[in-house]
């Protein structure tokens, strides 16, 4: 999606919302959506403070949560630390490297496809979305650590 494009979804849920469009709110989602990663509320708000000083922190969380609940963004299932956000609302899945806590979005026309199981649709009415989870050693980290036991080897 273009930057224009982004903007204009922005301006049109929360007047949707009834949600003022102040300059903060527009800077935490020119933040957001300048991310190349899976951002926390802390790196938001430290790309944010640099054009607003006096911003808070919790001004900046409570921001990302709105938004999450207008629908401008989700929150990513994170293992580690602090809660993670995303942007990305084409279908995609996630994997997660357990060493640095990097998130990488993909995608497959197979995952896109997966049923829930019937057992478990005994217990819900409709299925809204689906995500598939790996979890992992990225490549980097799995060089680091080799390098580290090359390196240490009696």
């Amino acid at each position: 999606m273009q930057e224009a494009e982004q903007l204009d979804r922005f301006f049109e849920i929360c007047r949707q919302h009834n949600l003022k469009i102040t300059p903060q709110r527009t800077s935490v989602y020119h933040a957001l959506m300048s991310a190349e990663n899976h951002p926390s509320a802390d790196d938001i708000f430290q790309i944010v403070k640099h054009q607003y000083p006096n911003i808070t922190f919790d001004t900046v969380n409570r921001t990302l949560m709105t938004f999450t609940q207008i629908g401008l963004l989700t929150i990513v299932e994170s293992y580690r630390g602090s809660r993670r956000f995303d942007p990305n609302f084409e279908d995609h899945h996630h994997m997660h490297c357990l060493k640095c806590g990097r998130i990488v979005d993909f995608t497959s026309d197979e995952f896109d496809q997966l049923k829930a199981p019937k057992k478990l649709m005994q217990k819900f009415a409709t299925v809204l979305s689906s995500r598939v989870i790996f979890n992992g050693i990225c490549l980097e980290c799995q060089n680091k650590t080799d390098k580290f036991y090359r390196n240490n080897k009696s």
